[in-house]
């Protein structure tokens, strides 16, 4: 199989069990280390709903990531743009933008944008100044397509999605596999996020964990990192919670 990120050999890696009734098999390329899925047969299944029942996080997700994007923003880019969030889910995150004074509108294929219904973003536009993409790309079918469509919109992407761990566990070892629902198809290693930035003359920034910037513009990386330790401190403060039922409510939902 092609690996759809670097265009390389991509090897046979891991049986895996979606959905909880198909056996698939998964491929890693030994020279990015982008893992994914088959060609997914199980699609309209997966998104029978769009936002899937077990993603107890959405919102918290959405409160911090819309202040770490606040942040990027006033420290890199113009603040006085056209933002996008693409693939924005219900728009949640475009209604906080927009009511922290960000112009931002939203794009979705799949969802209807209920809380920015009238800030949707137009097919043909261009000239953002950032693109949001958040849990999305382990969503996609086939990276480096959609990144053809996605630099259309802006030459800067900023993109939240777990990195693929150096350990390198196979599926049902790791959560974010998304076995139960399905609908993660793509795992980065942050090798493979540069090269996939390479391929379109973008420069990669990361936190080498959850957060990355693919822009053309050349940034500070001490800056990003800052910024980088802000996210984890939000992430501590809103999602390691001891009074919070989050974990309990996904391991309920998952059973």
């Amino acid at each position: 199989m092609v690996c759809k990120v670097c265009g390389q050999d991509s090897a046979f890696f891991s049986k895996a069990k979606i959905l909880n009734k198909y056996e698939i098999s998964c491929y890693k390329c030994p020279n990015c280390g982008f893992v994914q899925t088959e060609e997914p047969y199980w699609l309209e299944e997966a998104y029978s709903t769009a936002i899937n029942r077990s993603d107890v996080g959405y919102v918290a997700r959405n409160l911090v990531l819309s202040k770490v994007t606040r942040s990027l923003i006033n420290k890199f880019f113009d603040r006085k743009a056209k933002f996008i969030d693409y693939g924005t889910g219900y728009g949640l995150f475009v209604r906080l933008m927009r009511d922290y004074g960000y112009d931002f509108y939203g794009q979705d294929k799949y969802c209807d944008i209920i809380f920015a219904g009238d800030f949707k973003a137009k097919d043909d536009e261009s000239g953002f100044e950032l693109l949001t993409a958040f849990e999305l790309f382990e969503h996609l079918v086939d990276p480096y397509k959609e990144m053809k469509i996605l630099t259309k919109y802006s030459d800067s992407i900023f993109i939240s999605t777990e990195l693929y761990p150096a350990s390198s566990p196979k599926p049902g070892e790791w959560w974010y596999f998304g076995l139960e629902h399905g609908q993660h198809l793509s795992l980065y290693s942050a090798n493979s996020l540069r090269i996939l930035g390479e391929r379109f003359g973008m420069n990669l920034y990361t936190n080498n964990k959850n957060i990355h910037l693919l822009s053309k513009k050349k940034l500070s990386t001490f800056r990003f990192k800052l910024l980088s330790l802000y996210n984890t401190y939000l992430s501590n403060k809103y999602f390691n919670d001891k009074n919070s039922l989050r974990q309990k409510d996904y391991e309920l939902i998952n059973k």
